[in-house]
């Protein structure tokens, strides 16, 4: 009787392990693969049908036109207060002063799209510059592709290997959903890159008025901060490259535990730091448990 329950918990415990196996090597196989175009943007996201023709001037249907029109709009606001300036007594800002930032922020509205395309380009060569510093001091590729392979070296994932009961089964099992989490945070952090850029044309308008130009630099201090968070990941994993890693060092792995977590706390840093949003996919899952919860 006590070897058939032996038997069937052996069972049960290699069929929870031949799943988990096959469920890290499915994820290594096809997402992990994903995660180098999405942490490290480059000007490369804007070359697209999309982008182009949102901001082409000749298209009539572009967001240039809308920017450009509320442009108007705020010209005929100052005309109206400065002429009810010198009817009730009550200065303004000089129409010379205004004229110049109607020149100088509308060539900068216009441009938009070229000053973001900038912005990117700049922000991809600090990083890749990182990593390429990184690469000449430890003498080896450091992008999370070589990250997963050598961290697969020390933790097999074959089926025959892989105890997730154990130690090691534990910090495998960690690493996956770590870097699972990891793809879903910089999958939304593309997406608020493209949105912040399709944006940006008002942004710079708001900055013809005292009264809205808090908002643009609510958008440059967000816009900024999604920028320079692939430049704290490539500070990561130089730093998690330069560990040596042993199957037999308890301490290294926690070491590698820790730099994993500290990826997918690095918008909660930068956030601290320079302020702008959360992208981590977890802390909008528990917001939105709370709410749920609420009602």
């Amino acid at each position: 009787m006590e070897q058939n329950v032996e038997s069937i918990t052996q069972t049960i415990i290699d069929t929870i392990n031949t799943i988990f196996s096959s469920i890290f090597s499915s994820i290594d196989n096809s997402m992990y693969d994903t995660l180098n175009d999405l942490a490290f943007l480059s000007s490369d996201i804007l070359e697209n049908s999309f982008f182009q023709n949102f901001f082409n001037s000749s298209n009539h249907s572009n967001i240039l036109l809308i920017a450009n029109s509320l442009l108007i709009g705020f010209s005929l606001y100052y005309c109206i207060r400065l002429l009810f300036s010198y009817l009730i007594g009550n200065p303004i800002e000089h129409p010379y002063s205004f004229l110049l930032k109607l020149l100088l922020f509308g060539i900068c509205m216009n441009q938009s799209l070229f000053f973001c395309k900038e912005c990117l380009h700049l922000n991809y060569l600090l990083s890749s510059s990182i990593l390429e510093l990184g690469e000449n001091l430890l003498g080896t590729s450091i992008n999370f592709n070589q990250l997963i392979n050598r961290l697969n070296s020390i933790i097999s994932i074959d089926s025959d290997s892989l105890n997730v009961f154990s130690f090691d089964g534990i910090i495998r099992s960690f690493i996956s959903v770590s870097f699972f989490n990891l793809i879903l945070s910089y999958s939304l952090r593309y997406i608020m890159v493209q949105l912040f850029i399709l944006i940006c044309p008002f942004a710079f308008l708001t900055l013809l008025n005292k009264s809205t130009s808090s908002f643009f630099y609510a958008w440059l201090r967000i816009f900024l901060s999604l920028l320079l968070l692939q430049d704290f990941i490539a500070f990561i994993l130089v730093l998690l490259f330069s560990i040596q890693v042993s199957n037999q060092d308890i301490l290294s792995k926690l070491y590698c535990i820790g730099c994993l977590y500290a990826l997918i706390r690095s918008n909660h840093y930068i956030q601290s730091l320079i302020g702008g949003i959360n992208t981590n996919i977890s802390v909008h899952v528990q917001n939105f448990k709370n709410s749920l919860k609420s009602n």
